[in-house]
Formats: structure tokens, sequence, C-alpha cells
């Protein structure tokens, strides 16, 4: 994928199996959110392909890859700001995958999913009056309302406190064992992507560096010349 004569993807390929918790780590403009902008459906790549469950998706609209159980969240969240938190995620399902037939199942349904993210006593307050802690919550809450098989994160840990960071984590480790689902995620928050990834992929300047188990990509030297730098916290 090229932005005029700048290259952002340079013929990455990687596998991700079902159940996985993928990281996807790299310096700012490493290429991840134009990864996860090909993948999801937002941008059609100049070359190469997007096989999902054996199918090429590449270039489908954002809706079918929704309809096809891939979801992406977003670094700037952006919500319904004047409905409800409720509301929001009852979009979500409706606009999902196996969609609901009545909008009182499609509201049963959202429920579940705050309760699952710990939303259930905002459920009537105003999306825009949310505190950032929150709003990360919610956008994630929308992304699982489409019932989804593949869910790719884009920096939601991004601006919480290490207390909040913690409570996401235990969150995402949660979703992750209840739903079977399998994740990717860009995240620049260490001890996140240490903490929860079973494998990660490293991206420079649109090209892929590094793939494997946390502690190896720790001490790997062109990870750490690239991106992590001499010393990392883990």
């Amino acid at each position: 994928m090229a932005f005029g004569g700048v290259t952002a993807i340079n013929e990455i390929s990687f596998r991700v199996e079902k159940g996985e918790i993928l990281g996807i780590i790299g310096s700012n403009g490493a290429g991840k959110t134009t990864l996860f902008s090909i993948l999801s459906g937002f941008l059609t790549p100049i070359h190469g392909s997007v096989i999902l469950k054996g199918e090429d998706i590449t270039g489908r609209k954002p809706q079918h890859i929704t309809r096809k159980g891939m979801v992406r969240t977003f670094q700037v969240v952006r919500p319904f700001r004047h409905m409800t938190v409720l509301e929001n995620v009852t979009v979500g399902v409706l606009f999902g995958r196996n969609r609901p037939s009545t909008r009182s199942e499609a509201r049963r349904r959202a429920r579940t999913v705050l309760d699952l993210v710990g939303l259930s006593p905002l459920e009537s307050a105003v999306s825009g009056d949310l505190g950032i802690a929150d709003h990360k919550r919610l956008e994630l809450a929308r992304a699982l309302a489409t019932n989804p098989e593949i869910l790719l994160l884009d920096e939601v840990l991004a601006g919480l406190t290490p207390a909040e960071t913690q409570e996401a984590m235990d969150i995402l480790l949660r979703i992750h064992e209840e739903m079977g689902l399998t994740i990717l995620m860009v995240e620049h928050v260490m001890k996140a992507v240490m903490g929860l990834s079973q494998r990660i992929v490293v991206l420079h300047y649109g090209a892929r560096i590094a793939e494997g188990a946390p502690r190896d990509i720790l001490e790997d030297s062109k990870v750490i010349e690239a991106y992590l730098g001499e010393h990392v916290e883990h």
C-alpha cells in the first residue's frame, strides 16, 4: 500500500491462527493502522490479498467483512455522541453478524456485551459524556456487539492510567476466553502487548522485521535497534 510516493506497507505477510492473540508493534509510521485498514476493508491494497478462512476478501467493503466475522476498533473513538451507551451498542448488534429479527432481542444482546466490558451501570448515560476509559470500553463493546470471530484492536489501551490498563487487560483476557475470539492488537503499551500476546509481529517502515514469542522479540537485536530501545521494562 502506498500513498503518493510513500510506501506504507511493503510485502508484509503473516498468518493468524484461530483463537490466537497476535500483537503487532512498531514505531509511529510503521504501517500498523494502514495494515488494519487493509484487513478491515477501509483501504484496498495495490498488491496482495487478504484471505479470511480460505476466502479472498481483498477490497470488500467494511460492512461485508464485518458480517464475515472480522471487525476493528479505532484509535480515535467516535461513538454516536447524542445516543446512550445502550443505543450505541445496539446499533452494533443490528449491523453485525447473525443479526436479530427484533429490536428487543438486539437490546438484550447489547446488554450482554455491556455486562462483559463492565459498562452495564452506564447503559443510560449519553455517550458524549463519558470519560476516556469508558469511551474505550464503549468502542470495544460496539465492536463485540457485531458478534465477531476476529477482533482487530487499534490502540484500545492508549491514554489509560496503569490501573485502567490492567483492568482493560483483564477484560480482554475474559472476552478472549469466554467468546473464543481471535485477537490482533496494535498497541504501544508494551506491558499489555507482552502480557496478552502469544505471538508478536514487528513492523518497521512498512516491512515486517521480526515475528515470534514475546520473550524472543524482547531479545531480538533488530527490534531493539528499530523500536524498543536499549532499556525495556518487563
